[in-house]
């Protein structure tokens, strides 16, 4: 009998039989883990299994290779951003990008970390902006990251105002020449080392009036460059994996308020 207790936040729930579910966590310890919870989709646990929410599971199995049970304890439902409809979006875009996205049983750590804090940030002042570098992390967590520290033609660190679609380097309006219309523009704040690097604190969130330091039209921007790349590896690459239709309902809402 195989055994192991961890933390995770449900991606996916879908019934199993009669009563239980098999629900999708991204785990701390284990990545993303499947496993059966008996009496899923009863009355006690229904409210509790939703895309998003925070559990401590103790997860059993024969095998290894075995689907396995959970057992669950919640640690936090984030009901409350059913009262947030652009919350509530990000929250969905969030799950659901992990579920298509990562490999079965493959832990990260660092992935975690930040989308830990994401969550904690929705519905928060300035949430948005976390999310544009949040996907920036997860394409970085896929062996895809961005390369936004210099030019890629000259070499330069200032007036980078562009990025390449095939290589995901920055591109300077000197370097770009006659190819800037083929090139993605680059919003104006996404290179900035502490942008890219994730290591502001809570403190550098009060700028805006909204809480953040990149425009609403220029995280869009930032959102395109990020979705290329997404769909490139996931959809038109060997995986052969859609972007979900999740993500495409939070950019909808964000280009409502630009």
């Amino acid at each position: 009998m195989t055994e192991w207790r961890d933390e995770g936040v449900i991606l996916t729930v879908r019934p199993h039989g009669e009563s239980a579910a098999i629900v999708d966590l991204f785990t701390l310890g284990h990545g993303r883990h499947a496993g059966v919870v008996r009496g899923g989709t009863g009355r006690r646990l229904a409210p509790v299994l939703q895309p998003g929410a925070q559990l401590r599971v103790a997860w059993r199995a024969r095998l290894e290779t075995h689907i396995g049970t959970y057992a669950v304890d919640p640690v936090k439902s984030r009901a409350h951003l059913l009262d947030d409809r652009l919350g509530l979006a990000g929250l969905g875009a969030i799950c659901a990008l992990l579920h298509v996205a990562l490999p079965e049983r493959a832990p990260h750590p660092a992935l975690w970390s930040a989308t830990q804090d994401l969550l904690d940030r929705l519905g928060a002042p300035g949430w948005t902006e976390v999310y544009l570098r949040w996907e920036m992390q997860l394409l970085a967590e896929l062996g895809y990251g961005l390369d936004l520290s210099a030019c890629a033609a000259t070499g330069a660190r200032e007036g980078l105002a562009f990025v390449s679609p095939k290589t995901g380097r920055a591109v300077s309006r000197a370097g770009a020449g006659d190819w800037a219309d083929r090139l993605l523009p680059l919003p104006e704040g996404m290179a900035a080392p502490g942008f890219v690097e994730g290591n502001f604190a809570d403190s550098d969130f009060a700028g805006g009036r909204d809480g953040t330091r990149i425009s609403p039209a220029g995280i869009l921007q930032g959102l395109a460059i990020t979705g290329h790349f997404l769909n490139r590896e996931l959809a038109e690459g060997a995986w052969r994996r859609p972007l979900p239709e999740a993500r495409g309902r939070l950019l909808d809402l964000l280009a409502r308020d630009v």
